[in-house]
């Protein structure tokens, strides 16, 4: 049987609010998946899908050389791949609405963004690492939480403003955090060189109260585009 395109975690009550985890441009390496675990035992069905078809990288040199590779070789681009996973997350039975949250990683961030601005898919909250992406979000159903390391050299000030001005102008529910003595990858336990324990625990905290906020905790309802709020 061939192995799908994405890795599943689920609580151990069976059931619970779908979440869609983007990868960095590491690909889905332990570390994404360790994220999906926490979500499940957070109470959540996490379902990460693969952008690399299992390959990884460690280096900075190496991802962008696997991100460039993996553009050119893929065999159906990745926001098909993207759609796909959220269609067949939201279909799960153990899903318990077919509305679901998406977080994403810097690379997975930027799509993140891409995919909210969609209103037929049928997200309600997005949750954005170290990422920055303006656009229309004026038909977005999603409401929108962004942690940012203090010192990016990644994101820069200029997109950073950018995006709020595009959530200004969409009048969506945006939260932003900037975490004091950080960098890029600063959530990111498995790159030494820029984790902060304390960001991370607090950004963590305050995506687990966003998504609980956000999520409908029983009962299924129809597909289709929510209000963003102001």
């Amino acid at each position: 049987m061939e192995t799908p395109p994405y890795y599943l975690a689920s609580p151990k009550s069976g059931s619970g609010p779908g979440v869609l985890v983007l990868h960095a441009w590491w690909g889905l390496n332990p570390f994404f998946k360790r994220v999906c675990d926490r979500l499940a035992n957070a109470g959540f069905v996490a379902l990460a899908p693969d952008l690399y078809d299992g390959k990884i990288a460690s280096t900075e040199a190496a991802a962008k050389d696997l991100r460039a590779r993996a553009t050119a070789s893929r065999r159906e681009p990745a926001y098909k791949m993207l759609t796909s996973a959220i269609g067949h997350l939201s279909r799960l039975e153990s899903v318990a609405s077919p509305r679901i949250a998406v977080v994403g990683f810097s690379m997975g961030g930027h799509w993140a963004l891409w995919l909210a601005q969609r209103p037929e898919l049928p997200i309600d909250a997005t949750v954005v690492f170290y990422a920055a992406r303006n656009g229309d979000f004026r038909q977005s159903g999603s409401r929108f939480l962004f942690h940012f390391a203090e010192v990016d050299d990644w994101v820069s000030a200029a997109s950073i403003r950018k995006l709020k001005r595009s959530m200004e102008l969409a009048g969506k529910d945006a939260s932003y955090h900037v975490y004091p003595g950080t960098t890029h990858w600063f959530f990111e336990s498995d790159r030494p060189q820029a984790f902060n324990k304390k960001a991370a625990a607090a950004s963590w905290k305050r995506s687990l109260e966003f998504l609980r906020a956000t999520a409908v905790p029983c009962g299924r309802r129809a597909l289709g585009p929510k209000s963003g709020t102001a």
